[in-house]
């Protein structure tokens, strides 16, 4: 079969290469599953560059999520009751960006028809993260305010369209001031360019004691001027570092108040969740997909062999949407 493989951590469109490798074959508890699209995310790509949570063991395939269908199950209950169905595929193990891709069967979500397969490659990552952050772990009530970085991201758009649904205000923060009429269109409360002057100034002419929520996404300087935006019982949820640099704090800043400052990780989060509250979560995510909410939109579509244009798209600002990679196994 046809798999992107990387031998060394880099930059993805020097790195990545389309090779054929032998078809993986599932274990006991896994299924192979024939893919059909796999999202381009910034985690993918810090995954690359050897700088995500998760190191890889090279040589690797990279691709945490994806829509695929079920031809093979090694064994269990699951993976039989899977074989032919499609699914949203959440893959640490061989990688989604392939024609086959062996997965946990546990780590396989059917998903309906009705969903396009668009929708269903990006089912996890952005909505859930999304989701979770707001309701299940900041639980943010109506009327409250909940800064987030990142705001023009495809996970930001979710988190605007989230606060509309839910009642929550959300002052909304972007690198680039074309930005601030598309997300004001979309619903925005409140839009600030970090280049118009410190952050913690603009913030709190808009809610003079500081937000009570915040979630960041860049780290570095961004991510140290969101902690001086808090109110003194505030709270910041951690998810992400595109800077790639630290969150500088000034403890006093942190004594003075009871603040909150802490790490999301999507894997970990989901993995700590009951059962019952997994399937809860997933029609939530349906529903909200359905609706518009959660739905992701798609800037460009390339095939597998094109992975380095697609990676080179990905990593440009402006780029209006998610990058799918469309795959397709004989």
């Amino acid at each position: 079969m046809k798999a992107v493989v990387f031998d060394r951590p880099g930059p993805p469109d020097e790195v990545l290469a389309v090779r054929d490798v032998p078809t993986p074959t599932p274990r006991r508890g896994e299924v192979r599953v024939r893919m059909l699209a796999s999202p381009v995310n910034p985690s993918d790509l810090l995954y690359v560059r050897g700088s995500y949570t998760v190191a890889p063991k090279l040589p690797a395939t990279p691709g945490f999520e994806g829509v695929g269908v079920v031809e093979s199950s090694g064994g269990g209950l699951l993976g039989r009751f899977l074989v032919g169905r499609r699914v949203v595929v959440m893959n640490d193990r061989t990688g989604n960006w392939a024609e086959y891709a062996v997965a946990s069967a546990k780590q396989c979500i059917p998903v309906p028809s009705e969903l396009a397969d668009e929708q269903a490659a990006t089912f996890f990552v952005n909505p859930a993260t999304a989701l979770a952050i707001t309701r299940h772990v900041l639980n943010v009530p109506p009327g409250e305010w909940l800064l987030q970085t990142a705001a023009g991201s495809a996970l930001g758009k979710m988190v605007i369209r989230l606060g509309k649904e839910s009642g929550f205000r959300t002052v909304n923060v972007v690198r680039r001031r074309e930005q601030i009429d598309e997300l004001k269109n979309l619903g925005a409360d409140h839009v600030l360019c970090d280049a118009d002057g410190p952050l913690p100034e603009q913030v709190k002419k808009l809610v003079p004691g500081g937000v009570r929520y915040a979630m960041d996404a860049v780290g570095g300087a961004t991510g140290s001027q969101v902690v001086e935006c808090l109110s003194s019982d505030g709270r910041l949820v951690v998810y992400g570092t595109l800077s790639g640099e630290p969150i500088a704090l000034d403890p006093r800043t942190v004594i003075g108040g009871s603040l909150r400052i802490e790490g999301f990780w999507l894997g970990h989060w989901a993995k700590s969740r009951s059962l019952p509250k997994k399937l809860r979560l997933i029609r939530q995510i349906r529903g909200l997909i359905r609706s518009g909410v959660l739905a992701s939109d798609v800037a460009a579509t390339y095939p597998l062999d094109r992975v380095t244009e697609a990676v080179r798209k990905a990593d440009a600002p402006a780029k209006g949407g998610k990058v799918l990679l469309t795959i397709a196994g004989e």
